[in-house]
């Protein structure tokens, strides 16, 4: 009987970055404190965020849970993973699946103590985001609509924390949560029509299953005309123009991916459409500094 080789230490390494999705991490980290500096104390030099211990323990605190989130995540979904993406499998290939929770229990460890540094809110808030993330990961992601729901609750979650945390301009934050709220519930459900062989094998219910692609592109059709009245109908009051302005160009892209969602019937469109959405949402993110 032939053994499988042992992964070398650069192996674990990577394996380990990717598993924990270090760009998404680091996107993660920038978007807070884009948050802090844009939003909540735009009259500041940008350096001073650096000096706020609070901030640094905030976002450490939440990247530490969203790293944890993403290996609890993979360690459920070994299975049908090796049918939607056999290649990008780390856990079980070049992490035992021991280790892997080990690493997971430490992280919200982590998360939640450093939560504890900043207030009591935020040490409750992150104690919830974990709790969440067990629960989708071990069995909402199986549900129609409700793991993608969850996720982007938790995606919300990480501006709204700041927003609780500061309570300043707080408007602006809520704006902003509710775009990446939204264009990441666009882009879980596009995932599932992606992923829906890998899901129907093993008895997932996500909605394109239940539904079929056909309702579930008018369900998301629907979502993201809503999302457009929503998003102008909250940033008219502020009596902030370039706010508006902004959003009128990003509006394009989102409307373009309603467009190429209606045509699009192949794994590799949805794969693009979902792309798409992750560009769209760091665009946006982006966007803070001219506000």
């Amino acid at each position: 009987m032939r053994h499988k080789p042992k992964p070398t230490t650069n192996q674990i390494i990577s394996g380990f970055l990717r598993l924990i999705r270090w760009p998404n991490l680091l996107i993660l980290a920038i978007t807070q404190y884009l948050v802090y500096a844009c939003l909540i104390h735009p009259e500041t030099a940008w350096y001073e965020g650096f000096l706020d211990k609070h901030l640094f323990w905030l976002i450490f605190s939440t990247t530490c849970i969203a790293a944890a989130g993403y290996i609890i995540n993979d360690y459920y979904d070994i299975k049908i993973d090796l049918i939607n993406k056999p290649d990008q499998v780390i856990i079980g290939r070049y992490l035992k699946r021991r280790v892997a929770m080990g690493i997971n229990l430490f992280l919200n460890f982590l998360g939640i103590v450093a939560g504890g540094l900043v207030d009591k809110k935020v040490f409750v808030i992150n104690t919830c985001a974990f709790f969440f993330l067990w629960i989708y990961s071990n069995h909402l992601k199986r549900l129609p609509f409700w793991g993608n729901l969850m996720v982007a609750f938790l995606t919300a979650l990480s501006l709204i924390i700041l927003a609780v945390h500061y309570q300043i301009n707080e408007r602006e934050v809520y704006i902003y949560a509710l775009f990446a709220f939204t264009i990441s519930l666009i882009r879980e459900i596009i995932k599932d029509m992606e992923d829906v062989k890998g899901d129907a094998s093993f008895g997932c219910q996500t909605l394109p299953i239940r539904w079929g692609l056909v309702r579930t592109k008018y369900f998301l059709l629907g979502l993201i005309t809503l999302f457009l009245i929503t998003l102008f109908s909250m940033t008219k009051p502020l009596h902030a123009p370039t706010l508006a302005y902004i959003f009128m160009v990003i509006s394009i892209p989102i409307l373009f991916v309603a467009y190429r969602l209606f045509y699009a019937d192949t794994k590799q469109d949805f794969s693009f459409l979902s792309s798409l959405c992750k560009y769209i949402m760091m665009a946006g993110v982006l966007t803070m500094l001219l506000v």
